[in-house]
């Protein structure tokens, strides 16, 4: 239900959200091994992590956004729980692109005077960004069935159009 974007009748957004989910984990572990042992291997990683993250929320954006602006009913609880779901998502990239412009110019020696704390401090508020993120974005399918393919009987009773075209819940799904 509402997912516009999709691959054989699957939606794309939730394919790609484990892409960013992995390289901003990956770019948090990097960094703070790096910071506990100097290895500049460690800051490639964060790095390397840190690319592949920001890439792939890029990506996961398009299909989000397409869901969000041309699947869901507007004015509905789901949109704005969508809005606040992609709010935390720009608030998480913002944050690990701050990262990837503080170290990405330092991979073949170290990192600016100030260290890891910064970067730390970032990817960390971004993480937790991405998490709420997560959370959100569960509630989407859980609650809001965003993406869930019901049958007839289902969605009859699940949803019911009120007078202001927004569409809410009446009951149980089988």
């Amino acid at each position: 239900m509402y997912s516009k974007a999709k691959i054989a009748g699957h939606p794309l957004h939730p394919m790609l959200v484990a892409y960013p989910v992995a390289g901003y984990t990956g770019t948090l572990v990097g960094l703070a091994v790096y910071a506990s042992n100097g290895q500049q291997f460690w800051l490639n990683f964060a790095i390397a992590m840190n690319i592949a993250g920001v890439g792939g929320a890029l990506l996961a954006a398009l299909p989000g956004a397409t869901d969000l602006w041309f699947g869901i009913p507007r004015g509905s609880r789901a949109q704005r729980v969508g809005r606040a779901h992609a709010a935390m998502n720009v608030v998480a990239l913002g944050l690990f692109g701050a990262v990837l412009g503080t170290y990405v110019q330092h991979w073949d020696g170290p990192p600016p005077s100030r260290g890891t704390t910064l970067g730390l401090a970032l990817s960390s508020g971004g993480l937790l960004a991405t998490m709420m993120a997560g959370f959100l974005g569960w509630m989407l399918v859980q609650t809001y069935h965003v993406g869930v393919t019901l049958n007839t009987a289902q969605e009859a009773q699940e949803w019911q159009a009120d007078t202001s075209g927004a569409r809410h819940r009446t009951g149980p799904v089988m």
